[in-house]
């Protein structure tokens, strides 16, 4: 499955935010992640959502202009190295990390982690072939799956409405 992240930019004043919630709080969709990072006058928005392609009509139909990126679910052993191995097997491939989106959801003792890539074709079968990425976590995440919890993970852990 393809997990989606929605880009948009904001004037950075307050209130701005509030448009975008209340769209997807309307439209019943649910955040899995959310990033917001100022720039002067501006602010730049990545949302993981439940229902990326619903969010686009509706955010577009509002007059916002969002990009999408596709990234890639990683699992990580949940201790000190194992994201430098992800860099490493990556920087070797000569593959630039463009973002870093870590998941609230777990697959047992292992971490989650959405990577925005340059390459995705080529990263993609370069963490397969480093045991990073396998069809078992590509499936178990999705935009949705985040929302609604693998069957191992309370729901109450994943996501929230804004």
């Amino acid at each position: 499955m393809t997990l989606i992240e929605l880009s948009l930019h904001l004037e950075n004043r307050p209130g701005r935010l509030v448009g975008v919630a209340r769209l997807l709080a309307e439209n019943h969709i649910n955040v899995a992640s959310l990033h917001v990072a100022p720039k002067g006058a501006r602010g730049d928005v990545r949302l993981v959502v439940s229902d990326p392609k619903t969010a686009l009509r509706v955010l577009r139909g509002a007059g916002y202009e969002i990009e999408t990126q596709e990234l890639l679910a990683i699992r990580l052993e949940d201790r000190a190295g194992s994201f430098l191995r992800v860099l490493n097997c990556l920087a070797e491939r000569d593959i630039n990390i463009q973002h870093v989106v870590i998941l609230v959801q777990r697959e047992g003792r292992r971490s989650l982690v959405a990577l925005g890539v340059d390459r995705l074709p080529i990263a993609r079968r370069v963490l397969r072939e480093g045991g990073f990425l396998s069809p078992s976590a590509e499936k178990l995440v999705s935009n949705a799956d985040l929302v609604a919890g693998a069957p191992a993970i309370p729901p109450e852990s994943v996501g929230f409405m804004l």
